[in-house]
């Protein structure tokens, strides 16, 4: 398998890979992954298959995301790392730990959730139809990006963080924004929580209207050796706060070769 492509920074023998959204890609990390890299830890931000300059995956489905990511851990020469997974990027950070767990060494899932329910749920339809209807009634990728992107962050949100989240998004070919959407909804991990063994970090948005802090919260009680942290933000918690988003990241890495840490910010 041709690996992903990815970005960079730092040098050292720990990893931690960023895992970004359906609505995202590796450019939209490249200001956060510096901030969520500590010193002797090399950060890695990768465009899902199909997304950016990564080539398509057939099925596009979660078993092959996991296996791309294997892939890119083995290019980049990495035996473990740290997976930062943001919205989709949760769920493939969830469903690589869960196939590859001796290739995952931690786990932020951030924004995240472990299922989403029935294929063809009435909740899971409405959704399809807000995300993907419009494309079909004549819209493109930025018009979409337009409407949607807004309603993911919290209230008094950055106009900027607003207007980079709609240049992703309008640059995601519409075939692989589909496709990524379908593998959304059929997503079911729960299963597995109790079975993740590695140090895991659950950061929810309070004003969250996609992934609830509700319902992460619970997800977080699952997983054996899991923290939970709320910040005062929406879908895009990483990048509306990131200051606090990349402190969380930071004090969960340096506590995995030490004692339990507490958040506080």
């Amino acid at each position: 398998m041709t690996p992903p492509r990815w970005i960079e920074t730092g040098r050292g023998a720990h990893g931690v890979v960023f895992l970004h959204g359906v609505s995202g890609g590796a450019l939209g990390a490249s200001d956060l992954l510096p901030r969520i890299t500590p010193p002797g830890w090399r950060g890695l931000a990768w465009d899902m298959p199909g997304y950016g300059a990564s080539a398509p995956l057939e099925p596009f489905d979660f078993d092959g995301l996991a296996a791309a990511l294997v892939a890119l851990l083995d290019a980049a020469g990495l035996d473990q790392a740290v997976l930062v997974g943001h919205s989709m990027g949760g769920m493939v950070a969830l469903q690589t730990a869960a196939a590859f767990p001796n290739r995952v060494s931690g786990l932020v899932l951030a924004c995240s959730t472990p299922a989403f329910g029935a294929r063809d749920g009435a909740q899971q339809q409405a959704f399809l139809a807000r995300r993907i209807g419009p494309l079909d009634e004549g819209a493109s990728m930025r018009e979409l990006a337009v409407e949607l992107i807004p309603t993911m962050v919290g209230p008094g949100g950055d106009p900027q963080v607003v207007r980079d989240a709609v240049d992703l998004m309008a640059a995601i070919p519409p075939q692989r924004y589909r496709a990524a959407m379908q593998a959304v909804i059929g997503f079911d991990r729960r299963a597995a929580l109790g079975a993740l063994t590695m140090p895991t970090l659950v950061v929810a948005g309070t004003h969250d209207g996609v992934s609830q802090p509700a319902v992460l919260r619970r997800m977080a009680e699952r997983i054996p050796n899991a923290h939970y942290l709320e910040l005062d933000a929406g879908h895009l918690a990483p990048f509306e706060e990131p200051d606090a988003f990349a402190a969380a990241v930071q004090a969960f890495l340096a506590g995995l070769d030490s004692a339990p840490v507490t958040f506080v910010l």
